[in-house]
């Protein structure tokens, strides 16, 4: 549907959750908000997303500010879906599940005992399980596993359930969702943003929220200094099916090769390799063996479902690996982009960030870190 009007009070550039929340909250603050897809919404990085909100799990050595944050977006999940699903009418696809951080012999146990021990230095909710009760919590868990971090507060959302409820809320609030646009380009007045370009002309609106994920570097009309540094990183990934009364398991399960996520309806997401081969979205034979075995030496009954597809998308990596929220040196500019594994999780507490920032309020606290500024001297070095 191409758009009613030549002006908004505000453009989003990219459908993909991050994109569709920060339109839906715009929306919600009274704004004429127009949300641009060059393709069609949750096409990008979020159609292929696992949608684990699990930054329990995820917490890595190093990056505690990062964590926070997550903690954050966690946090926020439960009253955004009950909300998002009130709106749109249909199910936001968030899922209480737990998750276990499981060992499949006694190299990964040592591994994982210096991570439970870091979690704990954090005061994060996990708990390390012997064997035997891995498997009391999940029975199709293999006899040779040799323990677990048992995190109870690491959930999962799928995301295709999102997008298409949050797709719903947006034009519930008005909004209009453009899809099969074609790229679009930012317009400039001076030092300030005057609109967007697409092939069916320009639209003015004074703010332009970049939330193109992995292309977000490639924005048309941003000049080189002003661009963020977002490249992409490539994520194959697996969708088996077997009976819904039957499940595979319970809970979100994770290894140190792989992660697995059961859906209610008898779906398993099998991910994810992590390449730097730039736009490539190839699906190989040997990203799809690797993720089958390392599944399967912790579920063997994994080897007995259906497989139904296997993908390949680009997750919006940063080099500090943490997203990139706020204001650009472009007055009128507004970036949502940079979430690497972390887009699902940090939807809400980013849809809200920004909303807070186009009306001129405070974002979220944890937000306030995340801004494009951090990276600003590193820019003028690169383009000087």
């Amino acid at each position: 549907m191409a758009p009613r009007r030549k002006g908004y009070d505000a453009v989003v550039v990219g459908a993909g959750i991050i994109g569709l929340c920060c339109a839906w909250r715009l929306s919600q603050r009274g704004l004429s908000v127009l949300l641009l897809e060059r393709d069609a919404p949750g096409s990008g990085s979020s159609g292929v997303a696992a949608g684990m909100l699990a930054p329990v799990t995820e917490a890595e050595f190093g990056e505690e500010a990062l964590l926070a944050l997550n903690l954050a977006g966690a946090a926020a999940w439960p009253a955004f879906s009950a909300e998002l699903a009130d709106v749109a009418e249909v199910p936001s696809g968030y899922r209480e599940s737990g998750a276990l951080v499981v060992a499949a012999d006694r190299d990964d146990a040592e591994e994982l005992r210096r991570l439970h021990a870091f979690q704990r230095s954090l005061g994060l909710d996990a708990d390390w399980l012997s064997p035997r009760e891995c498997r009391r919590l999940e029975p199709r868990l293999s006899p040779r596993v040799a323990g677990a971090i048992h995190a109870p507060q690491d959930h999962q959302a799928d995301p295709a359930a999102a997008v298409s409820a949050l797709a719903r809320a947006l034009e519930t609030e008005g909004g209009e969702i453009h899809a099969h646009a074609g790229d679009a380009a930012l317009e400039l007045d001076g030092d300030r943003v005057s609109g967007v370009r697409t092939r069916g002309g320009s639209i003015a609106a004074p703010v332009v929220v970049a939330a193109m994920g992995a292309n977000s570097a490639r924005l048309p009309g941003v000049p080189e200094h002003a661009r963020p540094p977002v490249r992409p990183v490539k994520g194959e990934i697996l969708t088996l099916r077997g009976p819904a009364e039957r499940p595979l398991a319970e809970h979100v399960i994770r290894t140190p090769r792989c992660y697995i996520v059961p859906r209610a309806d008898g779906r398993v997401v099998i991910g994810a390799t992590t390449e730097e081969r730039g736009f490539d979205t190839t699906v190989t034979a040997g990203g799809v063996h690797r993720l089958l075995e390392a599944a399967w030496e912790v579920l063997p009954d994994a080897g007995e479902l259906e497989l139904v597809a296997a993908r390949a998308g680009l997750r919006p990596g940063t080099p500090d690996n943490a997203p990139i929220i706020g204001t650009a040196e472009i007055e009128g500019l507004v970036w949502a982009t940079g979430h690497h594994r972390n887009g699902v999780l940090l939807a809400p507490i980013t849809g809200a960030a920004v909303a807070a920032i186009v009306t001129g309020e405070e974002p979220p606290k944890p937000v306030e870190r995340f801004g494009p500024a951090r990276f600003a001297a590193a820019l003028a070095g690169a383009t000087s």
